[in-house]
């Protein structure tokens, strides 16, 4: 009976874990994974770069919009287990690296600032999940443009660029009234002299305020008055510790906080910032999820969550409640090719580039540049298929990788700096087999077990401290 049991329930963790053993995560589980592009672009693969999200609120649909290397899918991921592909708009020029999109009540905005012939796509979404349709695709308006926001009926680019002249102007902002056809209402050189705003990368804008990452120049806020259509600098934020190339940034409902990356040189952290007051914008803390690691993109929810796109080490999600004393919440490494010792020996800008965590399901869509689209559930610790349960704290702060494994297992540990605890290993009749003390070096820290002694089975390792007390299933497979 003992063995019929023990056969049965490593059956059951070794199914619910086939997914886990190529890529490593901490409160969040893969739902789907597509990859189908096969367009590579430049020497380290690249084929995705951006991402968004669209609710279809007639039809009670959700879609994942990703771009490629040669065109934008459009993706049904309403059964998030089971995404469909429902229709790809081709682009003017194939291996593009740069393809950002975003949503205006049923319309997609494609942009691109790289590869001519080029131009701006807007895509008619309301015939899906059947198909989508081109309503306007030209370089009228710009050929090239960096990124694109849209706040209210306001689509701001960052560093657009004309198709005949050549010119590039750090930012214009365009009137949707009519969606199908933007309108100019302002360039940004018009009001704001070059030398204090030359190039804007990206931006994060609410209600005409303009929260500009302007590369070498730091983050700059602006206003933009609809009233006399024009531009105005509020306040510079420049020579901040680890300051680098002002990349992009995003900030709280309560508009207090903002978070934001610097992306050159890599390994810089990203800053979390006080807003309250304009006038003593305040570095209150750094988060990083290793040394060196690169934050990319962040995304924020309410006061409380921020996802940050951390190219080669995926996607994290960090507790920015107290924005003082943040911590990490959970992450899914998209990009296992770094290695679980975190060997970033390669370039630091490959991996996770961008994510959506805005659609009602609560699912997030993360986008890696070589392995393609993620669906995940961002926090898979309300859920536990098996009827055996994992005992796990509020937030789980522990996690296990590779599971199954052969020759070791990698414990990644959160938010227990200096922390001392014991790590025990059972079988799965009880049995104790290994039981050992250690001291978190870290944040984030991670330890190596050897298992080449253990059998083939279905073990539990559970990690006991003053605030941690978690047990995880692993499966030793040689």
């Amino acid at each position: 009976m003992k063995k019929l049991l023990f056969l049965i329930v490593c059956s059951m963790c070794l199914f619910n874990y086939l997914k886990a053993q190529t890529y490593a995560s901490l409160n969040m589980n893969l739902l789907a994974h597509l990859d189908p592009e096969t367009d590579l672009t430049g020497t380290d693969s690249r084929k995705y770069s951006g991402c968004w999200g669209w609710y279809q609120a007639a039809k009670h649909k959700e879609y994942a919009i990703v771009g490629t290397s040669k065109q934008t899918y459009f993706i049904d991921v309403t059964n998030p287990s089971a995404p469909i592909i429902s229709d790809s708009v081709g682009a003017k020029h194939t291996g593009c690296t740069w393809r950002e999109m975003k949503t205006y009540q049923n319309y997609c905005y494609i942009v691109s600032d790289q590869c001519q012939p080029n131009g701006l796509q807007i895509v008619d979404m309301q015939y899906l999940p059947d198909s989508v349709h081109v309503v306007y695709d030209s370089n009228a308006l710009f050929e090239l443009s960096h990124t694109v926001f849209i706040d209210q009926n306001k689509m701001y680019c960052g560093a657009p660029k004309d198709a005949v002249t050549g010119y590039q102007s750090p930012m214009r902002v365009y009137s949707l009234a009519n969606p199908q056809s933007p309108v100019l209402l302002r360039r940004l050189e018009d009001d704001v002299n070059s030398t204090v705003i030359d190039y804007v990368h990206d931006m994060f804008v609410r209600n005409d305020t303009i929260f500009a990452s302007t590369g070498w120049k730091g983050l700059q806020v602006l206003t933009f008055n609809s009233a006399t259509n024009t531009f105005s600098v509020i306040q510079s934020f420049t020579g901040y510790a680890y300051n680098g190339y002002n990349h992009s940034s995003w900030q709280t409902d309560d508009r207090k906080t903002i978070v934001f990356a610097d992306e050159v040189p890599a390994s810089l952290p990203a800053k979390v910032i006080d807003v309250s007051n304009l006038n003593n914008i305040t570095v209150v803390d750094t988060i990083n999820s290793h040394a060196l690691a690169t934050p990319h993109n962040p995304y924020i929810i309410g006061n409380n969550w921020c996802w940050i796109s951390t190219y080669q080490d995926g996607l994290y999600l960090y507790d920015i409640s107290n924005p003082s004393n943040t911590s990490i919440h959970g992450y899914f490494d998209t990009h296992p090719q770094h290695g679980v010792n975190d060997n970033f020996s390669t370039s630091a800008y490959r991996g996770n580039w961008g994510a959506y965590p805005y659609l009602p399901s609560k699912i997030i869509i993360a986008c890696d540049m070589q392995n393609g689209i993620f669906i995940l559930d961002g926090d898979a610790i309300y859920k536990n298929s098996l009827g055996i349960k994992d005992k796990t704290t509020f937030g789980s702060l522990f996690s296990v990788y590779p599971n199954p494994s052969s020759d070791d297992i990698t414990c990644i540990i959160a938010n227990q700096y200096h922390q001392q605890m014991t790590y025990t290993i059972t079988d799965i009749l009880g049995n104790h087999v290994e039981e050992q003390t250690l001291t978190a070096k870290d944040d984030f820290d991670k330890i190596t077990i050897n298992t080449r002694h253990l059998n083939n089975g279905c073990y539990f390792i559970t990690l006991k401290g003053v605030s941690i007390n978690e047990t995880k299933k692993i499966i030793i497979k040689h």
